[in-house]
């Protein structure tokens, strides 16, 4: 396994990491997950992602119950806030981040995450507000570092100004966009930002909600095992799988073919070409998707397989 500088920080994380959305907030029985979190530390997988709404608490409890065995320092932790937790509950006031973090730390039995991120802008709060409630969790040691998800570019400027003129606000060390060979909107404007500011990018869906490893097929049902197939992870994927963007993808499969890759580590080693990418964000509902997603870690495409990617999915990609 390869690591990756996080932004400005001191840490580094591993180029894959585990990500706990609709696997381990129900959609995968809890000793399936602990044997995913545990094959993760086997293949040197150091960065966990989970959010306080996955399973409105879930994902976090299990996560703690498992990562409790393992030594602190041994792993990075990164945890979310926004979403509802209950009907008051939600967005980035000040009083909600401090309350949200000590509910978070108490499920991930931590005293401090490694990064704490902010899962949406709040249109409702003050970006002041939000950026000063996270200074005062770092200035606790509740987390070490800050983090945003699907900002606006425009935010993501202003809240930066906020840093350089306050006192005591710290500044974002990453990221976390939707990023992957079929969803480019990030590299318009977010990452030529993120690369001047020293914010790096922790995607999450690089596999397109498995979409970009083949496993459905134009005109098949998908698997019985399958996100598309799930009842309670199934909700995300319905413009993935319609039929021009399974075509597109299965002309994906000679390229992946002809550079000796399986389709997922063409799609993952896709995302890891970009340098202001630290880490791919990969769920998975089984040890052995743990240990084939950690294998990608290293691989570099040529410019004729770039390209040939390109040429494959053509106009489905929305940049």
């Amino acid at each position: 396994m390869r690591y990756r500088r996080l932004g400005s920080s001191d840490i580094e994380i591993s180029e894959i990491s585990l990500g706990s959305w609709l696997t381990y907030s129900g959609g995968v029985a809890d000793e399936q997950a602990r044997a995913c979190v545990r094959a993760a530390f086997e293949e040197g997988i150091n960065f966990i992602d989970t959010a306080n709404v996955y399973g409105r608490g879930a994902a976090e409890t299990l996560l703690g119950d498992v990562l409790f065995a393992y030594q602190r320092s041994s792993y990075v932790l990164a945890t979310k806030v926004y979403f509802p937790m209950s009907e008051v509950d939600r967005g980035l006031s000040a009083a909600q981040i401090h309350k949200q973090i000590d509910a978070s730390l108490q499920r991930l039995r931590t005293d401090h995450v490694d990064l704490y991120q902010c899962h949406r802008y709040d249109e409702e709060t003050p970006p002041a507000e939000t950026m000063g409630a996270l200074g005062e969790v770092v200035a606790a040691g509740k987390a070490r570092h800050i983090g945003f998800s699907e900002w606006p570019v425009e935010r993501v400027e202003e809240s930066l100004a906020i840093a350089e003129a306050e006192p005591g606000v710290p500044r974002w060390v990453s990221s976390q966009p939707q990023y992957s060979m079929l969803w480019r909107p990030p590299e318009a404007q977010l990452i030529p930002l993120c690369e001047r500011e020293q914010i790096s990018q922790i995607v999450w869906s690089p596999l397109a909600q498995g979409v970009l490893t083949g496993k459905y097929r134009p005109g098949e049902p998908p698997p019985a095992d399958s996100r598309a197939a799930s009842e309670s992870m199934g909700g995300f994927i319905d413009r993935l799988v319609a039929p021009p963007v399974l075509e597109a993808v299965e002309r994906l499969r000679p390229v992946a073919q002809q550079a000796s890759l399986t389709m997922a580590q063409l799609a993952l080693a896709w995302v890891l070409r970009q340098d202001n990418v630290a880490s791919a964000i990969v769920g998975a509902s089984r040890p052995e998707q743990v240990h084939a997603n950690a294998s990608v870690s290293g691989i570099t495409l040529d410019a004729d397989v770039l390209a040939a990617i390109d040429d494959a999915l053509g106009d489905v990609v929305v940049r």
